[in-house]
């Protein structure tokens, strides 16, 4: 026996912790009975177990693919104003994946998508602190006190910002190349930071999770994770 939101993860519906909410949506369905409570345990080899009145089952081949996300698609597997989604982008697969965290509707850059629910909780959580690293063009020429502010972190109305690595590339009167690491992943966390110190950003692009990048991967391709990938992120 397992408990329901993890069995909705092995099979690809959702991440554990988006799973819950699925399932206090009164949206699943357990031999036919709505449950909303989290705690419902299953037998996947005896119980019916639907999603949205569709039946899932596990997922015994795991899935692990890196993304270029362009600009101008979502990291939802649905959106209510229609909008295209990076799932969209994905053809041939056997088996239903998710993103592992977000990028925002206009960011591009490297996103990792999984059926491997365990995994996706694990470099989502906060404990673990995953640098990423992003690609900033951002307005204005910033001045080394707000280098020194972005470094140190900063209020971003919420939430003040752990420090981060922040390397200026580029400026002139118009416009900075920035690159920023952070461990967070807070709501528009990159885009906030510069809004904090008055250069609001123009483009951003995610180039690394941890050691991945996008070497060799042009924007709107995947890949398939190598097993030394998959097992450095297991590792972390």
């Amino acid at each position: 026996m397992i408990r329901l939101q993890k069995m909705m993860a092995m099979s690809g519906v959702a991440s554990r912790r988006a799973s819950e909410k699925i399932i206090e949506e009164g949206r699943v369905k357990v031999n036919g009975k709505v449950t909303t409570q989290l705690g419902t345990t299953v037998d996947p080899d005896k119980d019916l177990v639907e999603v949205d009145d569709q039946p899932i089952t596990c997922v015994t081949e795991m899935i692990y693919i890196l993304l270029n996300k362009p600009s101008g698609f979502v990291t939802t597997s649905n959106d209510q104003f229609n909008r295209p989604t990076v799932l969209d982008l994905l053809k041939g697969l056997s088996a239903r994946v998710y993103p592992v965290g977000r990028l925002d509707y206009q960011t591009s850059g490297l996103l990792i998508l999984t059926n491997d629910g365990d995994l996706t909780l694990k470099l989502t959580h906060p404990k673990h602190e995953i640098f990423k690293t992003y690609l900033a063009t951002v307005e204005g020429t910033i001045q080394p006190n707000n280098l020194e502010k972005l470094t140190n972190g900063v209020d971003i109305g919420d939430f003040i910002t752990s420090p981060a690595k922040v390397t200026l590339i580029e400026s002139s009167p118009y416009e900075s190349v920035v690159t920023i690491d952070i461990r967070e992943g807070k709501y528009r966390q990159v885009r906030r930071m510069f809004e904090a110190v008055g250069h609001p950003v123009l483009e951003l692009q995610r180039t690394n999770v941890g050691e991945l990048n996008l070497s060799g991967l042009s924007e709107g391709d995947w890949r398939n994770l190598t097993d030394a990938e998959v097992a450095y992120l297991k590792a972390i």
